[in-house]
């Protein structure tokens, strides 16, 4: 079951690059992939047994389980894939490049799925570089100068820090167990004498898999990435691609090493302090940005690092802090990217002041916005805020001074940067103090657009109302 969650839309992708097909036939094709892709991903939910496919080694497998963040992990993926796919239909409607967009789509799906099973070290770093590889096209979909260097950028970094996570899992698996377990497998007998390498391999791979999240310094790709990838390709990026490296933190340090091994260590409080630094940076780098698209891409790399801050915490509280922050950043980022996709259809042009008095010409589309928006700023009952007080008030609890109540002034302080930055296209969207700039391109926008993204924003409802459900087994 596992594999053919993996296997059913890499098929897809290769049949749409092997099949000749008419826009009409391709619409039917994308929908009935993405409802065979869902179904292999939700037996994979409720009825994934682990698999082990054939040894690498005598002792390393490639192997794949469907443990509680495994489901986790998948389910965001199903819910963020279909809804972009959908929403993609509509978009690249007039695109004569759409068919090998969705080759790349589906099989990067496959690849996102496999990191989200991989059962061990070694197996979560093939999948995670394979996730890599398979999303890169999406960003040079345009074929311009600037998407193919932007694809270079993500490659490059990607690559780079898979590398340092490459070097953590050679240093790491000889001194962990063969299969993830919740509370690391670190062995401490044979990890005797050698805590210095451990705690420094560590490190490097929660930097170098922490790249793919946008964790400073390593964060360069996003703002570059962002801009020139189309919309449904960014919101991917945005809400489920870049928690590539999210995942592959949560697996290296909550089920190989193991927290207990790392709290209080200088590795703890340097993870820390980058994680706060980026949540600080990433935000005031979006209150300047002009482009709104580049603005919600440095708003990843802030709202991302929470996850991190969470995480770094190396508590139960700081792991479902960062889960539930995960779902609602999810949902709002890809919901925000979604209304910047159709803002950009309408204009043709990603300027934020294009954007005075669009709540006359695109009401639904802005109320979208502003859903997603008031839940990444933390207001209730979105999930932004539930999920912010998880963090804040486990930070006060877990860590000791300074970093217990510096953890939640950052959180405080972005967020007020976040309300900066996003409401102020709300405000001067539905009460512009000048006449409107942008000159609309496009008037009619397809309900394939805009669905998807309402239904997101209910989404970081739920997350406020429900998150806590969903992660109960936490």
């Amino acid at each position: 079951m596992l594999i053919l969650t993996i296997l059913v839309p890499a098929a897809a992708g290769i049949l749409f690059a092997a099949v000749p097909m008419t826009k009409a036939r391709m619409k039917l094709a994308v929908c009935l992939a993405l409802v065979l892709c869902d179904a292999a991903a939700a037996a994979s939910i409720l009825w994934g047994k682990p698999v082990s496919l054939f040894y690498l080694t005598d002792t390393v497998s490639l192997s794949f389980s469907a443990d509680a963040t495994a489901r986790f992990f998948i389910l965001l993926t199903l819910v963020l894939y279909t809804a972009a796919g959908i929403y993609a239909l509509g978009y690249l409607e007039r695109d004569e490049k759409a068919r090998s967009f969705f080759v790349f789509w589906f099989v990067s799906f496959g690849a996102v799925q496999a990191a989200c099973l991989a059962g061990n070290l070694v197996s979560l770093y093939l999948c995670f570089e394979m996730a890599t590889l398979t999303s890169m096209p999406l960003v040079l979909h345009d074929r311009t100068r600037e998407s193919v260097a932007a694809a270079k950028k993500y490659l490059f970094y990607s690559i780079g820090g898979a590398l340092l996570g490459l070097f953590a899992v050679i240093v790491l698996v000889p001194y962990t167990g063969r299969e993830f377990v919740f509370g690391g497998t670190l062995a401490a007998a044979s990890a005797e004498g050698h805590e210095g390498l451990i705690l420094a391999a560590a490190f490097l791979g929660i930097a170098g898999f922490g790249a793919k999240a946008g964790m400073y310094p390593l964060h360069g790709w996003l703002p570059t990435a962002h801009p020139v990838a189309p919309a449904p390709a960014s919101a991917l990026l945005s809400g489920l691609i870049a928690k590539a490296g999210i995942l592959a933190v949560i697996r290296l340090v909550y089920f190989a090493v193991g927290p207990d091994f790392l709290r209080g260590s200088w590795v703890q409080t340097a993870w820390m302090c980058l994680a706060m630094a980026t949540v600080f940076m990433g935000s005031m780098m979006a209150w300047r940005e002009k482009i709104l698209k580049k603005r919600l891409a440095y708003s990843t790399v802030s709202q991302i690092s929470y996850i991190m801050l969470a995480l770094s915490l190396l508590c139960e509280g700081g792991f479902q802090g960062a889960l539930l922050h995960a779902i609602q950043h999810a949902c709002a980022k890809e919901a925000l990217f979604l209304c910047a996709g159709i803002f950009l259809h309408m204009f043709g042009t990603g300027e934020v002041k294009t954007l005075a008095g669009v709540g006359k010409r695109a009401p639904v589309v802005l109320w979208g916005f502003t859903l997603a928006s008031l839940s990444l700023v933390g207001i209730p009952p979105f999930g932004g805020f539930v999920s912010k007080w998880q963090i804040a008030t486990t930070a006060l609890k877990a860590v000791p001074a300074p970093f217990s109540y510096l953890a939640p002034a950052v959180l405080l302080l972005s967020a007020l940067l976040t309300a900066g930055y996003l409401l102020s296209v709300v405000v001067d969207g539905f009460f512009p103090s000048e006449a409107p700039e942008g000159e609309i391109r496009l008037e009619r926008i397809s309900p394939l657009m805009t669905v998807p993204m309402l239904l997101l924003c209910c989404g970081t409802l739920a997350a406020g109302l429900f998150g806590y459900s969903l992660i109960g087994g936490f």
